[in-house]
């Protein structure tokens, strides 16, 4: 008689006061980013953590950045190839500076493969750089080796573009077979880091040319593990890409574990690239609640002022998202189970947090 053997995981083990924090944190700032968009007055919010700083928004998709991404870069023009949609994605990604684009774009014209020229390019972000101009997000900060040959970081980012080009990539991603796979396509070059090559492959993925499940497959960036330094007490046996997925499989517990509801955007629920992000946020917002869970990164640099009215958002119209819906009202859009999470779902193992206090509120 054969004998079966059973491998049973040890779970991650929660922190309770921060991981209590952080689904608070999704949830509020949701609320606050609806509330914005129906114009309500200030405060948006009781958390005197979220009225003094600047965070990114719960869903990845919404942020001002990748909101350009998808009105502007990826879905502005019509008749775009799949080239030039890679091409265009690669490029406003790299900077990741919506005035930088815009510079491009008006000084030299439509981003379309047929006429890209780096060196007149380079050239004109030259230019700009001796005016003092910024040309990249301060939001991370990108490999700048000389990979290329080039002094300025740029030069040597455009020279990959025409590298990526040459190389026939945007062709060879049209027969990826998963998100993973455009993950590790693009890891391959150089100056394209785990962090870099994983944005891009989700940026890509929410053009027309590719259409893979974000539960598929993440990977933490730096302040995710920093997060999860501060929500997990330890991982147990899951890694810290699982440890996300598992987060992901939470949010249908939290509101009877915690009293809150996750979440949605719109009815879509949160995904690995969102809790992934949530996590970079908890790990700031936990160094003001939870100054005692000392991380490198002690304060946090910006504060919080809301610059006039937000747009109607744009998603990728496969999601068929309607922002005119409450997404804390709406019903939660179907959800597979994320690869590599488990099906069952015991209540979250615990660990009290040094100093247990409630969450801050506004007085």
């Amino acid at each position: 008689m054969a004998i079966e053997t059973v491998v049973i995981r040890a779970e991650p083990r929660i922190r309770k006061d921060v991981y209590a924090a952080y689904w608070h944190f999704a949830a509020e700032r949701q609320l606050i980013f609806e509330r914005r968009l129906k114009g309500s007055a200030q405060p948006w919010t009781d958390d005197q953590i979220l009225l003094d700083y600047r965070f990114c928004n719960s869903f990845r998709a919404s942020d001002r950045v990748s909101q350009y991404l998808i009105r502007e870069v990826i879905y502005g023009p019509s008749g775009l190839t799949p080239e030039d949609r890679f091409l265009r994605t690669v490029l406003f990604r790299l900077f990741s500076r919506p005035e930088t684009w815009e510079l491009i774009e008006q000084e030299a014209g439509p981003v379309l493969t047929e006429c890209f020229d780096p060196g007149a390019i380079g050239a004109l972000l030259d230019k700009a750089m001796e005016e003092g101009r910024t040309l990249y997000t301060n939001a991370f900060i990108l490999c700048a080796t000389r990979a290329y040959g080039h002094r300025r970081k740029h030069r040597n980012h455009l020279a990959l573009l025409e590298a990526m080009l040459s190389s026939g990539l945007p062709e060879s991603l049209l027969e990826a077979e998963s998100l993973q796979s455009v993950f590790q396509a693009l890891r391959e070059f150089p100056l394209i880091g785990d962090f870099m090559a994983y944005q891009l492959a989700i940026d890509l993925n929410y053009g027309p040319d590719l259409n893979f499940d974000e539960n598929d497959f993440t990977i933490p960036g730096p302040g995710a593990v920093r997060g999860l330094g501060k929500v997990f007490a330890d991982l147990g046996d899951y890694s810290p890409a699982e440890a996300i997925l598992w987060l992901v499989e939470r949010q249908d517990f939290v509101s009877e574990e915690l009293g809150i509801d996750p979440p949605t955007l719109f009815g879509r629920p949160l995904h690995a690239i969102d809790c992934q992000n949530l996590l970079c946020e908890i790990d700031k917002y936990a160094r003001v609640q939870f100054p005692e869970l000392r991380s490198n990164r002690t304060r946090i640099k910006q504060r919080f002022a809301p610059a006039g009215d937000l747009p109607s958002p744009v998603y990728p119209p496969r999601w068929k998202l309607d922002p005119s819906r409450s997404a804390m009202s709406s019903s939660r859009l179907s959800r597979r189970t994320p690869t590599g999470a488990s099906k069952k779902h015991p209540p979250a193992t615990t660990s009290s947090s040094p100093n247990s206090r409630p969450l801050a509120r506004a007085t």
